[in-house]
């Protein structure tokens, strides 16, 4: 995020870093997200607190939409930060408001605060979604903190509503979440939740017992919040992959290498129960060498394998590769796995010396991976 010694108050000025020179008008602004699991955890709240610290510092921040819902901490939080005057549209008999976003940018500050980015804007309005007024002051080189419920993002919307029962109608697409500079995410636990809905801090009391019925019930926040937190905990990882080629895991991921061994089966099972442990997808792969052709008991040995695999919910991957390590090597960093499953070798001791075994070169290649080495008996089965 830009800090105030780095800008002027003039938005015509230029922003100066040492050896750079950039036009402000032509830059695009920096967008933070703040998000969480449902209304009322505090996201509201916390991006008027980083307005406060920012201007604090001499940045020129002004809120262009602040939605209270009639909660008076957050009305009270917004005092002292100047306000965008909202455009009045009438509809029909009723004078309606949005955010006014010609004027956000003619004020042009250096920090624009815009409320519930999903929102969906009048009927007749220049653009249909909030979302898209804010890329419109994100392109005219003003910073944008926003706010958002896990509900509204895209992707997940059926997986919302099989936990909720909801078919949420306003909805953000991924991307927006995807080109985002900063995503935070703002967590409380759904007794504290539940706690701010009892004590009227969230909606009129009216609406209460009605909410705690529906969409407030235990088991969805509880749902909702891991939403959240994973939405954010993918984002940090795939912020840290991108970083110098490097890739860093934050959920478990184990992988099952089968082959055209028999003791593949049992590989299957141990590896679903690891998973199952670690509460973590898994995968199963198989390396199909293009110099060796499969009898027809492999090949049905294979499907075997994929059809248990798909018992167990995992993915099956099927690779062709004469380097086995290298393949596997490859999936791995591919599906960003953590923990590696594969069988006793059992190759002969001469092949060992000769070329080293699957465990070595896939130490030497994976160095943040865990891998499980499933000793065998001599019938195949696992000990």
């Amino acid at each position: 995020m830009i800090h105030s010694s780095e800008l002027t108050n003039n938005p015509d000025a230029l922003y100066v870093q040492p050896n750079r020179t950039y036009d402000r008008t032509r830059r695009r602004g920096k967008h933070k997200i703040f998000i969480g699991m449902a209304p009322g955890v505090g996201k509201t709240f916390r991006m008027l607190e980083e307005g406060h610290r920012l201007k604090s510092e001499g940045i020129d921040v002004a809120i262009g939409l602040l939605e209270t819902h009639g909660r008076k901490e957050t009305a009270a939080k917004g005092q002292g930060l100047e306000i965008v005057p909202r455009k009045q549209m009438l509809r029909g008999e009723k004078m309606l408001t949005e955010m006014d976003t010609e004027a956000v940018i003619a004020r042009h500050p250096q920090l624009a605060l815009v409320d519930e980015l999903a929102h969906t804007n009048v009927p007749g309005s220049v653009r249909e979604k909030r979302y898209q007024d804010v890329e419109l002051i994100l392109n005219s080189g003003i910073d944008v903190y926003s706010t958002l419920n896990i509900q509204h993002i895209e992707s997940l919307n059926d997986l919302v509503a099989r936990i909720t029962g909801v078919v949420v109608r306003e909805r953000v697409p991924d991307r927006i979440l995807e080109e985002a500079d900063e995503i935070v995410v703002v967590d409380v636990t759904p007794e504290t939740l539940e706690e701010r809905l009892l004590e009227g801090k969230i909606y009129a009391p009216e609406k209460i017992e009605q909410s705690l019925e529906n969409f407030f019930q235990r088991r969805n926040l509880i749902a909702l919040r891991e939403l959240a937190l994973r939405e954010v905990a993918d984002n940090v990882e795939d912020d840290a992959e991108s970083f110098k080629g490097q890739f860093c895991n934050v959920h478990e991921r184990v992988l099952i290498c089968v082959s055209t061994y028999p003791n593949s089966l049992q590989l299957l099972r141990r590896g679903a129960r690891i998973s199952s442990y670690m509460n973590a997808p898994f995968y199963a792969l198989f390396v199909d060498n293009p110099d060796r052709f499969l009898t027809k008991a492999e090949s049905l040995h294979v499907e075997t394998c994929q059809k248990l695999c798909q018992e167990f919910n995992g993915q099956f991957l099927r690779v062709q590769s004469p380097n086995i390590a290298r393949a596997i090597s490859d999936v791995a960093k591919q599906y960003r796995i953590t923990q590696i499953v594969i069988g006793e070798s059992q190759q002969s001791r001469w092949k060992l010396l000769l070329r080293g075994s699957l465990t070595q070169q896939l130490v030497r290649s994976l160095k943040h991976v865990d891998l499980h080495i499933i000793a065998t008996e001599k019938n195949g089965e696992p000990r």
